[in-house]
């Protein structure tokens, strides 16, 4: 781990700083990818229990090894959450005092929890009502006949963006305290937040249909009324400074 100070670092130093960075998340990731695979059979198996009877086929002679892999990837990037997301801090807070990084400490498994729990709200609730949606579309016209690739590509990008927005809160706690966003100008901005969230649920929804948009828009307003709570705990850098001089 690299040793700051307060001296502003040189252009070289934060692209050796960044590169130190990414060789722990991904030596995190690799880690975290390697045990997944422990488990990737088993969340196969919970993954494909929303198709009922219609089992997903494997057209192609690798398309079964790429799916493992990318279940693996995904429970590698859930475990591996907690380091990516402290070196990422460390990177763009590279004044910490020791306080702060014991608090950090504290918080950062956070990270790893919520990106979890978006990947457990992304199969346990919105799976189950999306598939059941898409498998009985057009179904006078179309035999909804999927394959395993094509099935897992697309329950995998969910439950990856599900648990990359539930890190809202996380990442509005720490714009809070970079001075980026106050108490004040979030509590202002709830109507465009909500405004937001409906977009995102429209774009991140693959289904498009209202009730899918709203068990999606739902949780994202309540994570950044969860995020406006933890910003009242994130005194800004600044603030600390000038009562470090004052005293």
């Amino acid at each position: 781990m690299s040793t700051y100070t307060d001296r502003e670092l040189s252009i070289m130093e934060h692209l050796l700083e960044l590169r130190t960075r990414l060789m722990w998340a991904v030596i995190a990731l690799v880690i975290g990818t390697a045990i997944g695979t422990i488990f990737t059979e088993r969340v196969l198996g919970l993954l494909t229990i929303p198709l009922g009877d219609n089992v997903p086929q494997a057209i192609a002679p690798t398309e079964a090894i790429l799916v493992y892999f990318r279940i693996a990837l995904i429970l590698g990037v859930t475990i591996a959450m907690p380091v990516i997301v402290y070196e990422i801090i460390l990177f763009l807070l590279p004044g910490l005092l020791p306080s702060e990084r014991k608090y950090l400490t504290m918080l950062v498994p956070g990270a790893g929890v919520s990106f979890a729990a978006g990947v457990a709200f992304a199969v346990f609730v919105m799976m189950p009502g999306m598939v059941q949606f898409m498998q009985g579309f057009l179904t006078s016209i179309v035999e909804n006949n999927w394959t395993l690739q094509n099935y897992i590509n697309f329950v995998t990008f969910v439950m990856f963006w599900m648990g990359i927005l539930f890190e809202m809160p996380l990442v509005i706690f720490f714009l809070a305290k970079l001075g980026v966003v106050s108490v004040a100008q979030l509590s202002k901005a709830r109507r465009w937040a909500a405004m937001a969230s409906a977009l995102v649920a429209a774009i991140v929804t693959p289904t498009h249909d209202p009730v899918n948009m709203l068990v999606l828009m739902v949780p994202l307003v309540v994570l950044y009324e969860i995020g406006i709570l933890l910003a009242r705990f994130a005194k800004p850098k600044t603030d600390e400074a000038a009562e470090t001089m004052i005293a």
